[in-house]
Formats: C-alpha cells, structure tokens, sequence
C-alpha cells in the first residue's frame, strides 16, 4: 500500500487529526504524547533531550494556535508531505508546517515534522 495513490481527502482525514494532536502536545510539552505517532525511524532520530529543550524553550513550539490552513500535498516516493499554514497565539506572523506521512507496518505513521 502507498499512500501516495490516496486522494487529498482520504490523506486529509489522516493528517488533520495527527498534526492538532502534534500541536496540542507540543503546547503542553508532552513529549511522550508527540511523539505516540512517529515512525520507529524518525522516533529513534528525535532526541529526547533536544526536543524537551525546545519545549521547554520554545516560545513558538509552546504557543502554536489550533487557527491553521492547509496548503498543499506534495507526494514522492512512498511519502506525502501535507504543509499548513501555522499560527502562534503570541508570536505575530505566520509559519510553515510540514507533516511527512507513510505507511509502517500497514499503519499511517509520521515520518517527519517541522515548523519553519
């Protein structure tokens, strides 16, 4: 199964659902709930140290606004990267989300996210 034959909707019901909870868990600096939908290559690549730091430090990353828009799929390979247009409820301006789904294991799984 590759979820680059999926349409936008059937991708959309997947990421939606996954990048609040991203955002959610990020507001509230639980890391081991951010990352519950990573795939096994891209948890072992978060460090935990690091990523605690960016909560714990990150204006933005605890501040991000439910408020956000979808922007586009790309699809490549065996991967779709969904962008957001991202919001702060205290920083002005807006930002880049990328949320990068794949199949593992016959699930949908998180291979990687940013903000920019």
């Amino acid at each position: 199964m590759n979820i680059i034959e999926k349409t936008d909707e059937e991708i959309l019901a997947f990421a939606n659902p996954l990048w609040r909870d991203l955002v959610k868990y990020s507001n509230e600096g639980k890391y081991g709930e951010f990352v519950r939908n990573f795939s096994n290559s891209f948890a072992l690549a978060m460090n935990q140290v690091v990523a605690g730091h960016q909560f714990a430090n990150s204006e933005l990353a605890r501040s991000l606004s439910e408020d956000v828009d979808f922007l586009g799929i790309i699809r490549r390979g065996e991967h779709v990267t969904v962008l957001y247009r991202q919001r702060s409820t205290k920083k002005e301006g807006e930002w880049l989300g990328r949320l990068v789904l794949g199949y593992e294991n016959g699930q949908v799984r998180i291979f990687g996210a940013s903000i920019f």
